[in-house]
Protein backbone atom coordinates (compact mmCIF):
# COMPACT_ATOMS: atom_id res chain seq x y z
CA UNK A 1 0.00 0.00 0.00
CA UNK A 2 1.21 3.21 -0.57
CA UNK A 3 2.76 5.55 2.67
CA UNK A 4 -0.61 7.35 4.38
CA UNK A 5 -0.38 11.33 4.46
CA UNK A 6 0.11 12.41 8.11
CA UNK A 7 -3.74 13.23 9.19
CA UNK A 8 -3.68 15.08 13.06
CA UNK A 9 -7.43 16.05 12.64
CA UNK A 10 -10.55 14.49 10.64
CA UNK A 11 -13.26 16.72 10.75
CA UNK A 12 -16.72 15.22 9.64
CA UNK A 13 -20.01 16.47 8.23
CA UNK A 14 -23.17 15.08 10.23
CA UNK A 15 -25.87 13.92 8.16
CA UNK A 16 -25.62 12.05 5.03
CA UNK A 17 -21.85 11.90 6.36
CA UNK A 18 -21.17 10.23 10.21
CA UNK A 19 -24.96 9.68 10.64
CA UNK A 20 -27.52 7.68 8.20
CA UNK A 21 -31.07 8.71 6.54
CA UNK A 22 -32.51 7.91 9.39
CA UNK A 23 -29.94 9.24 12.24
CA UNK A 24 -28.10 6.56 13.12
CA UNK A 25 -24.72 6.70 14.30
CA UNK A 26 -23.37 2.99 13.62
CA UNK A 27 -21.51 1.09 15.79
CA UNK A 28 -18.76 0.59 13.19
CA UNK A 29 -18.67 4.75 12.87
CA UNK A 30 -18.05 4.79 17.03
CA UNK A 31 -15.52 2.27 16.51
CA UNK A 32 -13.60 4.11 13.95
CA UNK A 33 -13.29 7.18 15.90
CA UNK A 34 -12.30 6.05 18.56
CA UNK A 35 -9.62 4.31 16.15
CA UNK A 36 -8.57 7.53 15.50
CA UNK A 37 -7.83 8.52 18.94
CA UNK A 38 -5.73 5.22 19.77
CA UNK A 39 -4.11 6.49 16.63
CA UNK A 40 -3.90 10.27 18.42
CA UNK A 41 -5.56 11.81 15.36
CA UNK A 42 -8.11 14.56 16.84
CA UNK A 43 -11.50 14.12 15.59
CA UNK A 44 -14.67 17.10 15.27
CA UNK A 45 -17.96 17.76 14.15
CA UNK A 46 -19.47 20.49 11.63
CA UNK A 47 -23.01 20.35 10.77
CA UNK A 48 -26.22 23.29 9.68
CA UNK A 49 -27.33 22.11 12.51
CA UNK A 50 -27.25 24.21 16.28
CA UNK A 51 -24.93 22.92 18.06
CA UNK A 52 -27.11 21.34 20.85
CA UNK A 53 -28.66 19.66 17.85
CA UNK A 54 -25.71 17.58 17.70
CA UNK A 55 -25.90 16.90 21.18
CA UNK A 56 -25.95 13.24 21.14
CA UNK A 57 -22.99 12.57 19.35
CA UNK A 58 -21.04 14.19 22.07
CA UNK A 59 -20.53 10.90 24.55
CA UNK A 60 -20.84 8.35 22.35
CA UNK A 61 -17.59 9.85 20.39
CA UNK A 62 -15.91 11.09 23.33
CA UNK A 63 -16.12 14.67 21.53
CA UNK A 64 -13.52 17.24 22.99
CA UNK A 65 -13.12 19.57 20.35
CA UNK A 66 -15.19 22.45 19.60
CA UNK A 67 -18.28 21.97 17.55
CA UNK A 68 -18.98 23.64 14.22
CA UNK A 69 -22.65 24.54 14.56
CA UNK A 70 -24.52 26.71 11.95
CA UNK A 71 -21.96 25.52 9.44
CA UNK A 72 -19.18 27.63 11.54
CA UNK A 73 -22.03 30.21 12.34
CA UNK A 74 -21.32 28.99 16.10
CA UNK A 75 -18.75 27.17 17.67
CA UNK A 76 -18.98 25.71 20.83
CA UNK A 77 -17.24 23.62 23.86
CA UNK A 78 -18.29 19.93 24.13
CA UNK A 79 -20.44 21.44 27.26
CA UNK A 80 -22.19 23.62 24.71
CA UNK A 81 -20.48 27.19 26.16
CA UNK A 82 -20.06 29.47 23.29
CA UNK A 83 -16.39 29.78 21.88
CA UNK A 84 -17.37 32.10 18.93
CA UNK A 85 -20.30 33.39 17.35
CA UNK A 86 -20.53 34.68 14.02
CA UNK A 87 -23.69 36.70 13.19
CA UNK A 88 -25.46 37.94 10.10
CA UNK A 89 -25.75 41.66 9.58
CA UNK A 90 -28.98 42.96 9.64
CA UNK A 91 -29.25 44.26 6.19
CA UNK A 92 -27.86 40.76 5.19
CA UNK A 93 -30.80 39.39 7.07
CA UNK A 94 -33.31 41.36 5.95
CA UNK A 95 -32.08 41.24 2.49
CA UNK A 96 -32.29 37.33 2.37
CA UNK A 97 -35.47 36.82 4.30
CA UNK A 98 -36.76 39.25 1.22
CA UNK A 99 -34.92 37.02 -1.87
CA UNK A 100 -36.18 33.81 -0.03
CA UNK A 101 -40.11 35.22 0.37
CA UNK A 102 -39.51 36.37 -3.85
CA UNK A 103 -38.99 32.99 -4.57
CA UNK A 104 -42.12 31.85 -1.98
CA UNK A 105 -40.08 28.90 -0.40
CA UNK A 106 -41.02 28.78 3.47
CA UNK A 107 -37.93 30.51 5.42
CA UNK A 108 -36.98 29.92 8.88
CA UNK A 109 -34.13 31.84 11.09
CA UNK A 110 -32.23 30.26 13.93
CA UNK A 111 -31.50 33.71 15.93
CA UNK A 112 -29.88 32.90 19.56
CA UNK A 113 -31.45 29.92 21.39
CA UNK A 114 -34.56 30.31 19.24
CA UNK A 115 -35.69 28.65 15.94
CA UNK A 116 -38.56 30.71 13.80
CA UNK A 117 -40.61 29.49 11.70
CA UNK A 118 -43.56 30.67 10.07
CA UNK A 119 -45.66 27.74 9.28
CA UNK A 120 -45.27 24.65 11.56
CA UNK A 121 -46.70 22.36 9.19
CA UNK A 122 -44.46 23.13 6.39
CA UNK A 123 -42.11 20.65 4.61
CA UNK A 124 -39.68 19.16 6.89
CA UNK A 125 -40.09 21.36 9.63
CA UNK A 126 -41.57 17.81 11.65
CA UNK A 127 -37.96 16.08 10.16
CA UNK A 128 -35.97 19.08 11.60
CA UNK A 129 -37.16 19.27 15.32
CA UNK A 130 -37.02 15.09 15.51
CA UNK A 131 -33.08 15.85 13.99
CA UNK A 132 -32.02 18.85 16.34
CA UNK A 133 -33.95 17.49 19.33
CA UNK A 134 -36.25 20.55 19.62
CA UNK A 135 -39.61 22.29 18.66
CA UNK A 136 -39.58 25.62 16.62
CA UNK A 137 -40.92 29.66 17.65
CA UNK A 138 -43.96 29.69 15.29
CA UNK A 139 -44.50 33.58 14.16
CA UNK A 140 -45.51 35.88 11.15
CA UNK A 141 -42.78 38.46 12.42
CA UNK A 142 -38.90 37.53 12.47
CA UNK A 143 -38.62 40.96 13.38
CA UNK A 144 -35.44 41.67 16.38
CA UNK A 145 -34.44 38.27 15.91
CA UNK A 146 -32.83 39.00 12.35
CA UNK A 147 -31.09 41.74 14.89
CA UNK A 148 -28.84 38.21 16.26
CA UNK A 149 -29.31 36.10 13.19
CA UNK A 150 -26.88 32.94 12.84
CA UNK A 151 -28.87 31.00 10.42
CA UNK A 152 -31.73 31.58 7.86
CA UNK A 153 -33.19 28.74 6.07
CA UNK A 154 -34.90 28.57 2.51
CA UNK A 155 -37.22 25.33 2.18
CA UNK A 156 -38.83 23.67 -0.53
CA UNK A 157 -39.06 20.27 -2.12
CA UNK A 158 -38.41 21.87 -5.71
CA UNK A 159 -34.81 20.56 -6.26
CA UNK A 160 -35.07 23.07 -9.13
CA UNK A 161 -36.49 26.02 -7.82
CA UNK A 162 -34.09 25.44 -4.67
CA UNK A 163 -30.60 25.95 -7.71
CA UNK A 164 -32.47 29.04 -8.62
CA UNK A 165 -32.68 30.51 -5.50
CA UNK A 166 -29.20 29.42 -4.46
CA UNK A 167 -27.97 31.43 -7.41
CA UNK A 168 -30.34 34.46 -6.88
CA UNK A 169 -29.36 34.50 -2.86
CA UNK A 170 -25.30 34.09 -3.73
CA UNK A 171 -25.74 37.07 -6.29
CA UNK A 172 -27.83 39.50 -4.20
CA UNK A 173 -25.97 38.85 -0.80
CA UNK A 174 -22.34 38.99 -2.61
CA UNK A 175 -19.81 39.07 -0.29
CA UNK A 176 -22.64 40.30 2.70
CA UNK A 177 -22.93 36.48 3.41
CA UNK A 178 -22.98 32.91 2.61
CA UNK A 179 -25.28 31.00 1.33
CA UNK A 180 -24.72 27.19 -0.29
CA UNK A 181 -27.64 23.94 0.01
CA UNK A 182 -26.87 21.93 2.62
CA UNK A 183 -29.51 19.33 1.53
CA UNK A 184 -31.15 19.54 -2.14
CA UNK A 185 -33.78 21.09 0.09
CA UNK A 186 -32.20 23.70 2.01
CA UNK A 187 -30.40 26.97 1.60
CA UNK A 188 -28.24 28.23 4.20
CA UNK A 189 -27.54 31.41 4.58
CA UNK A 190 -25.08 32.79 7.32
CA UNK A 191 -22.56 35.10 7.94
CA UNK A 192 -19.53 35.28 5.06
CA UNK A 193 -16.69 33.45 7.15
CA UNK A 194 -19.56 31.05 8.62
CA UNK A 195 -19.01 28.72 5.55
CA UNK A 196 -17.42 24.68 5.89
CA UNK A 197 -14.19 26.09 4.80
CA UNK A 198 -13.75 28.96 7.16
CA UNK A 199 -14.83 25.86 9.52
CA UNK A 200 -11.40 24.00 8.98
CA UNK A 201 -9.35 27.60 8.78
CA UNK A 202 -10.74 27.93 12.12
CA UNK A 203 -10.47 25.21 13.34
CA UNK A 204 -6.64 25.07 12.24
CA UNK A 205 -5.75 28.05 14.10
CA UNK A 206 -7.96 27.01 17.43
CA UNK A 207 -6.15 23.47 17.61
CA UNK A 208 -2.63 24.35 15.86
CA UNK A 209 -3.49 21.73 12.81
CA UNK A 210 -1.61 22.18 9.64
CA UNK A 211 -3.95 22.23 6.33
CA UNK A 212 -1.95 19.33 4.97
CA UNK A 213 -2.51 17.48 8.29
CA UNK A 214 -6.47 18.23 7.97
CA UNK A 215 -8.49 15.37 6.74
CA UNK A 216 -12.26 16.21 6.11
CA UNK A 217 -15.38 13.81 4.90
CA UNK A 218 -18.75 15.10 3.41
CA UNK A 219 -21.82 14.77 0.87
CA UNK A 220 -22.91 17.92 0.03
CA UNK A 221 -22.28 20.65 -1.96
CA UNK A 222 -21.42 22.85 0.74
CA UNK A 223 -18.76 20.32 1.62
CA UNK A 224 -16.73 21.33 -0.94
CA UNK A 225 -15.79 24.19 0.81
CA UNK A 226 -13.85 22.37 3.32
CA UNK A 227 -12.19 19.82 0.60
CA UNK A 228 -10.45 22.74 -0.77
CA UNK A 229 -9.28 23.92 2.28
CA UNK A 230 -7.69 20.39 3.68
CA UNK A 231 -4.76 18.07 2.38
CA UNK A 232 -7.65 15.15 1.67
CA UNK A 233 -11.03 15.03 1.04
CA UNK A 234 -13.71 12.20 1.27
CA UNK A 235 -17.04 12.04 -0.47
CA UNK A 236 -19.54 9.87 0.78
CA UNK A 237 -21.03 7.31 -1.71
CA UNK A 238 -24.22 8.64 -2.63
CA UNK A 239 -22.82 12.45 -3.10
CA UNK A 240 -23.45 14.12 -5.92
CA UNK A 241 -20.77 13.95 -8.98
CA UNK A 242 -19.99 17.98 -8.47
CA UNK A 243 -19.12 16.67 -4.81
CA UNK A 244 -16.97 13.41 -5.85
CA UNK A 245 -15.29 15.26 -8.24
CA UNK A 246 -14.25 17.61 -5.67
CA UNK A 247 -13.29 14.80 -2.98
CA UNK A 248 -9.53 13.17 -3.25
CA UNK A 249 -11.64 10.03 -2.59
CA UNK A 250 -14.81 8.37 -2.58
CA UNK A 251 -16.02 6.20 -0.46
CA UNK A 252 -19.06 3.82 0.45
CA UNK A 253 -22.78 5.26 0.73
CA UNK A 254 -23.45 6.61 4.23
CA UNK A 255 -26.01 3.53 3.82
CA UNK A 256 -23.24 1.28 3.39
CA UNK A 257 -20.87 2.31 6.49
CA UNK A 258 -19.03 4.82 4.32
CA UNK A 259 -18.14 7.15 6.69
CA UNK A 260 -16.21 4.03 8.85
CA UNK A 261 -14.57 2.93 5.49
CA UNK A 262 -13.65 5.81 4.73
CA UNK A 263 -11.81 6.14 8.02
CA UNK A 264 -10.61 2.79 8.02
CA UNK A 265 -9.49 2.86 4.36
CA UNK A 266 -8.22 6.15 3.84
CA UNK A 267 -6.87 7.75 7.19
CA UNK A 268 -5.55 4.74 9.16
CA UNK A 269 -4.47 3.43 5.79
CA UNK A 270 -5.83 -0.12 6.59
CA UNK A 271 -6.70 -2.72 3.50
CA UNK A 272 -10.70 -2.86 2.91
Amino acid sequence: MTEQPKISLVLADVDGTLVTRDKVLTKRAVRAVARLRERGIRFAVTSGRPPRGMGMLIEPLDIVEPIAGFNGGLFVRPDLTIIEARTLSREAADKAVRILREHEVDVWVYSGEDWLVGDAKAPHVDREQWTVKFAPTVTDDFGAALDRAVKIVGVSDDLELMKRVERAAQDGLGNSASAARSQPYYLDVTHPDANKGGVVLSLQRMLGVEPSEVATLGDQPNDVLMFRKSGISIAMGQAADEVKQAATYVSDSVEDEGFAKAIERYVLGEAP
